[in-house]
């Protein structure tokens, strides 16, 4: 089966045929350029997609991987970002190793085909040539011989003519023997062109036009091996990186069976425990026996000083502090700058003089000891810098116990790591100190004294630190009873009438290392004077709206006591600016806070106006 004895005649047909060969391979090379372009991209996308997805470092997010759910999300984006590396490789092979290889072999084929296509035109011209030649030929050999024949003619009619003379016939006889001659050189000529020409032919179509065909044949198989090869290979750099995807697969798999829920459950008590008791019975309050208030110190000191043994010595309502819903008073007091005005002594049932009295020790009006509390500047300052994310204690003594035992527990931890360090450089610095004094060539021991000295100031420093700290977590963990006694002193503080201690946040509060803290007792008074008035404000109505505004700006809350609003957006209007550049502003029942009064336009109704607000 050969192209040049079943094909000989069929030279532009196979012209064609190679050309659409090189088509196709040529085709194959984009279809697999475009195949690495989407390898590229979707590796891409992938990369992509795991980045977004990975939690951000030092956000509240990272906490959240801690749970093995989340260790398994996070493990399948890494499984998904080596799964994505795959597929880069999948990109940068076919590439290299068929793209590549086969743009290349295309301009060779190219350039083959095109030296086997002009040598067969060369061959088809000369053999044309040779064609021409022989024509010509018999075109003259045929013309000399009527040229002949018609000299004969016309000599045999002068020869038969009697009257004419003998020169004019001898000159016709001359003339047809002359185109005789020509004739049978022609003849000649005609012959020799003719085997001249069959020979030329029997070379083409026999030697020359099947060599050419046959070299063309073995170029076109050659092009359809090598896509076979691409074809093979393109499956194969697939293959290559399926074990690896694989591998990935079961990473994500083992990441999801490593998923424990009961140790997510036992996180999230570790994260979130407070440490406080449940709430205790609440007491019953009998408002049927009619009593008379009276304003009396004692009786409110009297009250207070049986709450604060309530709250240290036993299950009470005190303790409902970290549990119940903050009332009114405390989205007051955490107004973002100064408070704003007190509420009127109706504000509760105790201050009506002739109401219902309370079976219990005589009271106070609590609107007295409020704009007691409220007129304490610096007090109110000190517990908005606690509430409002001001400086943190640091004893951590603004977090619940369990959350303040593990804190404490990681500072010590971390100061212990600090502590190891500088006692490994300390005896690198003595061994280097040994080395010198053995040779002191090698330097001047006393030069590391001052280094050595500043070492050991730091680990004492450490230490000190450490041992604070370890106190600390030793009175959390109930080692010491310091810390029940010293609630008691602190609770102690307000029922005497004690001016100082009321208007100032600035008392002094021994720790367990013997230094004082003034954040701790910041904490304590502010905890105390807010747990004597949160049961009075349990039952107070929601405010009325006094107007509306509208959000000129997006405002985040991220601080209590303010509210999240964005721009366009209509509120409710429950309190004026009062000179602090806050506005107090409701969304829903449940849901108001403080925006900046800059952020805001505020419409105020007139018949609500003079109306103040007060809680």
């Amino acid at each position: 089966m050969s192209w040049g004895t079943e094909l000989w005649d069929q030279f532009d047909n196979l012209e064609k045929h190679t050309q659409g060969g090189i088509d196709t391979l040529e085709k194959y090379i984009k279809f697999v350029k475009e195949r690495t372009e989407i390898e590229l991209s979707y590796a891409k996308q992938l990369r992509n997609l795991s980045k977004k997805y990975q939690p951000k470092k030092n956000s509240k997010e990272e906490e959240e991987y801690r749970y093995t759910a989340c260790k398994a999300f996070l493990s399948t984006l890494n499984e998904m970002n080596d799964y994505a590396g795959q597929h880069e490789v999948i990109s940068e092979n076919m590439t290299s190793q068929i793209t590549m290889e086969l743009a290349r072999y295309v301009q060779e084929l190219k350039q083959e085909r095109k030296s086997h296509f002009h040598d067969g035109r060369k061959a088809q011209q000369h053999i044309e040539t040779c064609w021409k030649q022989l024509e010509s030929s018999k075109r003259r050999f045929e013309r000399d011989c009527k040229e002949a024949d018609r000299a004969q003619q016309y000599f045999e009619k002068m020869d038969a003519d009697i009257n004419v003379t003998k020169a004019d016939v001898e000159k016709a006889r001359q003339q047809a023997q002359m185109r005789h001659q020509m004739a049978e050189d022609s003849k000649a000529d005609y012959s020799s062109i003719l085997q001249k020409f069959n020979h030329e032919q029997h070379e083409y179509y026999h030697t020359h036009i099947p060599n050419i065909f046959q070299k063309i044949q073995e170029m076109e198989e050659r092009r359809i091996v090598r896509i076979g090869e691409s074809v093979k290979t393109y499956a194969e750099l697939d293959r290559q990186v399926i074990p690896i995807i694989g591998k990935c697969l079961d990473g994500i798999v083992k990441a999801a069976e490593s998923i424990d829920p009961k140790n997510d459950s036992q996180l999230a008590i570790e994260a979130y425990k407070s440490g406080f008791e449940p709430p205790g019975d609440i007491e019953f309050e009998d408002y049927t026996q009619p009593m008379k208030r009276t304003v009396s110190d004692n009786s409110l000191s009297n009250s207070r000083e049986g709450k604060s043994e309530l709250k240290f010595g036993g299950k009470s309502k005190g303790k409902l502090w970290p549990f119940i819903k903050k009332n009114k008073l405390m989205s007051l007091l955490t107004s973002p700058h100064q408070p704003p005005p007190p509420p009127p002594a109706s504000a509760s049932p105790s201050a009506v003089p002739n109401g219902p009295q309370s079976p219990k020790q005589q009271k106070e009006p609590l609107s007295h000891r409020f704009n007691e509390f409220m007129t304490s500047k610096p007090k109110i300052h000190c517990f908005r810098s606690l509430k409002r994310g001001g400086a943190t204690p640091e004893d951590f003594s603004n977090l619940p116990p369990e959350q303040r035992r593990k804190k404490l527990q990681q500072k010590v931890d971390e100061l212990n790591k600090e502590i190891q360090k500088e006692m490994d450089q300390r005896d690198a610095i003595t061994k280097m100190k040994d080395v010198y004094l053995k040779n002191p060539q090698m330097g001047d021991p006393a030069s590391l004294d001052h280094k050595l000295a500043e070492v050991s100031q730091n680990i004492e420093k450490l230490r000190l630190e450490a041992q604070k700290f370890e106190a600390w977590l030793a009175e959390v963990e109930g080692r010491l009873p310091a810390r029940s006694e010293q609630a008691r002193r602190q609770s102690g503080m307000y029922d005497v009438q004690n001016p100082p201690a009321i208007n100032s946040c600035a008392q002094d509060r021994e720790s367990p290392d013997g230094s004082y803290t003034e954040e701790r007792s910041q904490e304590s008074e502010v905890k105390v004077l807010a747990t004597d008035f949160d049961d009075e404000f349990d039952d107070e109505e929601s405010l009325p709206a006094i107007g509306t505004c509208k959000a000129l700006y997006t405002f985040e809350g991220q601080n209590e006591g303010t509210i999240s609003v964005v721009e366009g957006e209509t509120l409710y209007v429950i309190e004026e600016d009062k000179g602090d550049g806050w506005t107090r502003i409701r969304r829903s029942e449940d849901e108001e806070g403080y925006v900046p009064t800059s952020y805001v336009e505020v419409y105020l109704d007139k018949n609500a106006k003079g109306a103040k607000t007060y809680i």
